[in-house]
C-alpha cells in the first residue's frame, strides 16, 4: 500500500482509540455535538461507532465486543473492552511536538505566543525525560539580526540596512519601513515598504548584511498591501519576462523546484525538455542558465541568448589566454 493510503487508515485508528474514552466521558451525547467535537462529519462518525461494534477483545464473543447504546440520535457505551484511557503519545510524537512548538516559539512575528510557551511548558512537562533532549530550535539568520527586526517591527521604527539581493547579485543599502515579520517555507522575512524601490519588498533575514533602527517612525504609504505569501515568496505574474530554456534529463529538477508555465518534451525520442517560466529578471536568468551548466540551453527571449552566449564565450576565452609567466 503506498503511503497516501496508509495515512488515512492511521489517522483513523487513532481517532477510534480516543473515541471510546471520549464517548465514556459524555453518556447521552448527540452523535451531532460528538461529530463537530472530533472534526469529523456524522456519516464519518456513524462509520466509525459501526467498526468499534467489531472490535474488542480476542475471543470476540458477547461480553468481548465494545458494546454501545443509541437512544434516538444520542450514543452511550455500555461496554469499553478496557479501551478507557485516552491514546497516550509515543516518545518520538512528544519530541515531534516539543521542537514544533519551539519552533513556534522562535517564529518572529508570531502571535499568542503566551499560548504558544504555555502549550509547550505542558508538552515538556508530560514528556517528561524527553524534554531535556539535545536539540536545539533556531530560525535561519542571527538571533542578533532577528531581535532588532522584531524591535524595529514591534516599536514601528524604520530601518537603514544593506542588503544582498540574489536576482541582481549586488549590495544595495537603502531604508525601509518595516511592517512584518513572517516566515515562508522555514525561513525569515521582513515585509516592508521600500523608499528605494517605492514599494513593498520582503527582505530574507539571512541576506540583510547591516541593519541600523532609525529614530524616525515607519511610515509605508497607506495604499501598501502585505504580500500574499500563502503559495510561497515567489509569484510569478505576467508582468514579469518569460523564459524558455531547453534541459536535458539532469535538468528536469528545476520543473519540481520551480514554478514553470510549460513543460513539454522536445520531440518524440529526444531525453530534453523544454521549459518555460516567468523570472524576476533577464540577469538572474542567465545566471541560472550558466549554473545549469551543459544540461541546459536558451531558448528566448533572443536577449536571453545572447547574454548566455556572451557570458558562455567571454569564460571561454579565459580559459584560453595564457597565464602570464609571472602569475
Amino acid at each position: 500500500m503506498s503511503a497516501a493510503g496508509l495515512r488515512p487508515s492511521a489517522d483513523r485508528l487513532g481517532r477510534l482509540l480516543n473515541l471510546v474514552p471520549y464517548l465514556l466521558a459524555r453518556p447521552g451525547i448527540e452523535v451531532a455535538q460528538a461529530a463537530a467535537d472530533l472534526g469529523v462529519t456524522q456519516r464519518q462518525l456513524r462509520e466509525d461507532l459501526e467498526l468499534l461494534w467489531v472490535c474488542g477483545l480476542p475471543g470476540y464473543g458477547p461480553g468481548d465486543l465494545i458494546d454501545m447504546a443509541f437512544d434516538g440520535d444520542r450514543v452511550t457505551i455500555t461496554y469499553d473492552a478496557g479501551i478507557d484511557r485516552p491514546l497516550r503519545l509515543t516518545p518520538d510524537e512528544a519530541l515531534a511536538l516539543v521542537v514544533a512548538l519551539r519552533m513556534l516559539a522562535e517564529t518572529p512575528g508570531m502571535a499568542n505566543r503566551d499560548a504558544i510557551e504555555r502549550a509547550l511548558a505542558k508538552i515538556e512537562h508530560a514528556a517528561g525525560d524527553l524534554a531535556g533532549a539535545p536539540v536545539a530550535v533556531r530560525m535561519p539568520g542571527s538571533d542578533d539580526r532577528l531581535a532588532t527586526l522584531r524591535g524595529a517591527v514591534e516599536r514601528g521604527r524604520a530601518l537603514r540596512i544593506t542588503y544582498y539581493a540574489q536576482t541582481r547579485d549586488e549590495t544595495t543599502e537603502r531604508v525601509i519601513d518595516p511592517m512584518r515579520l513572517l516566515m515562508v517555507e522555514g525561513r525569515a522575512y521582513v515585509e516592508a515598504w521600500c523608499r528605494r524601490a517605492e514599494a513593498v519588498r520582503l527582505f530574507r533575514a539571512d541576506r540583510i548584511d547591516a541593519l541600523t533602527e532609525l529614530d524616525e517612525p515607519a511610515a509605508p504609504p497607506s495604499g501598501a498591501e502585505p504580500h500574499d505569501v500563502s503559495d510561497g515568496v515567489f509569484a510569478p505574474g505576467p508582468e514579469l519576462p518569460l523564459v524558455t530554456i531547453k534541459v536535458g534529463r539532469g535538468g528536469r529538477w528545476i520543473t519540481e523546484y520551480y514554478p514553470c508555465e510549460e513543460v513539454r518534451p522536445d520531440g518524440r525520442d529526444s531525453d530534453e525538455w523544454v521549459v518555460s517560466l516567468r523570472v524576476t529578471d533577464l540577469a538572474w536568468a542567465q545566471r541560472f542558465v550558466l549554473g545549469l551548466g551543459p544540461d541546459a540551453t536558451a531558448v528566448s527571449p533572443p536577449e536571453l541568448v545572447e547574454r548566455v552566449r556572451d557570458a558562455a564565450t567571454a569564460a571561454l576565452d579565459a580559459y584560453a589566454a595564457p597565464i602570464p609567466e609571472n602569475a
